[in-house]
């Protein structure tokens, strides 16, 4: 199969998923495609929003969609490292056996990951850094496609640990869930309070999505798109020759350069699944919000003006 025929497949195969998946999850498209477009880059993705707005039910959706296996962990104060990868038991012959936490799985779901101290944080953070455990000095490599899909509530901040700026920047997309429409509400009470359940249908195999990883990775994008990417990253540090004066007077801190590799692959994907062989700057500014937000660091002036990260990000543009 040819490039262009990849290309096609995959915009196609999106369409499916994508229209499986609002079979179950009504008024939250572009929460859906966010999702499809970290697993289909090969990143991760945190979801913030607040309880009742179907975070886990999105997660749990798309596994059974894609023929993946799935692990949700739910993250508490009293969670150990050693819940998440696993431990080393002394076996029947008194030997250490190896026994795999749920982090052995294609898709994991950590609900509430600010609820845990950062030790446990760590543990799951290093596993999506390498794609690794190590336990007792030995790794274990993670199956593949693996992903992380982390959820957050923004309200209740009591008895949590924040994740630190070097570890959300692990996290490919960073997507804020609001409420539904009035019209949306209508249509999820109604099917929600009845007994019929939508009847869900697998559309992608874990092969097609490494196909489909490798693909996006071989999409070709002219120069001058590269550099508006870049140039999109360089904008927001503070201090530097790119920086606008809104950025040196509202921010502390801007995004590195995984923010620009995660542009350029976001947008590459972006073309991908809209029917384009190539991405253009549309396709780096439909991505950039949810990969920079959380990768900006606000000063006290935009706290006290009111002025969000997404507000600076857009001014960018």
């Amino acid at each position: 199969m040819s490039d262009a025929e990849g290309l096609d497949a995959l915009s196609l195969s999106y369409k499916k998923v994508n229209k499986e998946i609002s079979n179950v999850i009504i008024g939250q498209d572009e929460v859906i495609k966010a999702v499809l477009i970290s697993i289909l880059s090969n990143g991760h993705c945190l979801l913030i929003g607040v309880p009742g707005l179907a975070k886990t039910l999105l997660v749990n959706t798309v596994a059974q969609v894609i023929d993946l296996s799935y692990n949700r962990v739910q993250f508490t104060p009293d969670l150990m490292p050693s819940d998440i990868v696993g431990s080393e038991i002394l076996g029947e012959d008194r030997s250490f056996k190896f026994l795999k936490g749920p982090v052995f799985s294609n898709i994991i779901l950590a609900d509430e990951i600010n609820r845990t101290p950062p030790k446990t944080q760590a543990a799951l953070l290093e596993a999506m850094q390498e794609k690794v455990v190590t336990v007792g000095g030995k790794s274990y490599p993670l199956p593949s496609p693996f992903f992380v899909l982390a959820t957050q509530n923004p309200i209740e901040q009591e008895g949590t640990y924040p994740l630190p700026e070097a570890q959300l920047d692990r996290f490919m997309f960073n997507v804020t869930l609001s409420y539904p429409s009035f019209r949306d509400e209508i249509e999820v009470v109604k099917s929600t309070t009845t007994n019929t359940r939508p009847e869900l249908h697998k559309v992608l195999t874990a092969e097609q999505i490494l196909y489909f990883q490798r693909l996006i990775r071989n999409v070709p994008i002219t120069d001058h798109v590269l550099e508006y990417a870049v140039s999109l990253s360089a904008k927001t540090r503070p201090g530097t020759e790119l920086a606008t004066p809104q950025v040196n007077k509202y921010l502390s801190w801007g995004a590195g350069p995984r923010a620009s590799q995660y542009l350029v692959l976001g947008a590459k994907c972006h073309a991908a699944i809209s029917g384009k062989y190539s991405p253009d700057i549309e396709d780096v500014q439909a991505v950039a919000m949810q990969i920079l937000r959380h990768r900006v660091v606000r000063n006290y002036k935009a706290e006290a003006e009111g002025l969000s990260a997404d507000d600076i990000i857009r001014s960018l543009f």
